[in-house]
């Protein structure tokens, strides 16, 4: 399976920390100690979860003129924050396409959608039931979110993504995706409370940030370093390692217990917030355009309920004789 092109869209409005401290108080330095985060986006009036999965579509297919829309015969979509649960994310791509009687699906697995969406299109791939697909990575936070929350209020962000996938190579900067490695941890510790977004309470609740904070970095260094064995890499083998964008001291955290360079670590939570599962693959195509023949990259992320995953990724220019 190879990933052809990812690209992103951000809302325009930027919302800064100093918001949260006319709000209710909380410093921007205190955010920053906690959270790594300075600043998010926040989606405008006329903006949702949906418009902003088709403006990453539209992004990834105008920087990817040889990927034909209308051979897309799957799409999938990820979200936690729907605009609406019938007509999902994933069907109004499908009506902005105009490609229809294709296989049109829209998951959750909370912040580790992006790579269980990605599994999706593997397995229709391998039955030999796709060939063209587009993942698609939306969340609207602010829609469901409580700023007056002084515990989570102030983590989250919107913004999409969206991935052009087919099962054979179809140019020369196209990534080979490996494997890709995922799991469910709901037994462990508070994975049925620790976060929530129940419709009839107070938008999106966090009461139990230690136990997230224990369980991603335990999962997230696990399931990477699990990847690296596998195969038989270092740590020092990869260019970039993209952690799901929860919390600076949870990327730092997972840095350290893997022994990578720090510098190493795609991190936008400074910018964006907490985008769910849309952060990595934001992070992916923020740094999309550096990648050189032989860099090996590694995505991992770790969702609330719990759940988990990683992937590897390596750019090879060696392009087959029928290409």
């Amino acid at each position: 399976m190879y990933l052809h092109h990812v690209a992103a869209y951000l809302p325009a409005a930027v919302v800064t920390n100093e918001h949260f401290t006319q709000l209710n108080g909380l410093s921007s330095d205190w955010i920053i100690e906690r959270t790594g985060i300075r600043e998010r986006r926040r989606a405008g009036p006329d903006e949702n979860g949906n418009t902003m999965a088709v403006a990453a579509t539209r992004a990834a297919l105008a920087a990817a003129p040889g990927f034909d829309p209308a051979a897309v015969n799957l799409i999938v979509a990820g979200t936690y924050t729907p605009h609406d649960t019938i007509f999902t994310a994933a069907h109004a791509v499908q009506r902005d396409l105009g490609v229809n009687e294709i296989p049109t699906l829209t998951i959750s697995s909370a912040c580790s959608s992006l790579l269980n969406a990605l599994e999706i299109v593997e397995g229709y791939f391998a039955m030999g039931k796709a060939s063209r697909a587009i993942v698609v990575v939306s969340e609207h936070n602010t829609a469901y979110n409580n700023e007056s929350d002084t515990m989570a209020g102030h983590l989250w962000g919107d913004g999409a993504a969206a991935l052009l996938l087919s099962r054979e190579r179809l140019g020369p900067n196209d990534l080979l995706i490996k494997t890709i490695l995922t799991g469910g941890a709901a037994p462990v510790g508070k994975a049925d409370c620790s976060v929530t977004l129940t419709p009839v309470r107070q938008g999106i609740v966090m009461p139990h940030g230690r136990d997230v904070f224990q369980w991603a970095c335990t999962y997230m260094a696990r399931i990477t370093q699990t990847l690296l064995d596998q195969h038989q890499l270092r740590a020092d083998d990869l260019r970039y390692l993209i952690p799901h964008q929860a919390n600076l001291r949870i990327a730092n955290n997972v840095v350290k217990q893997l022994g990578l360079p720090p510098e190493r670590a795609v991190n936008n939570i400074d910018r964006l917030g907490n985008t769910g599962c849309a952060g990595a693959a934001i992070g992916l195509a923020e740094v999309w355009d550096t990648l050189v023949a032989g860099d090996k990259i590694i995505v991992t992320v770790f969702g609330g309920g719990y759940s988990y995953g990683a992937m590897l990724l390596e750019k090879d220019l060696t392009v087959s004789s029928e290409q």
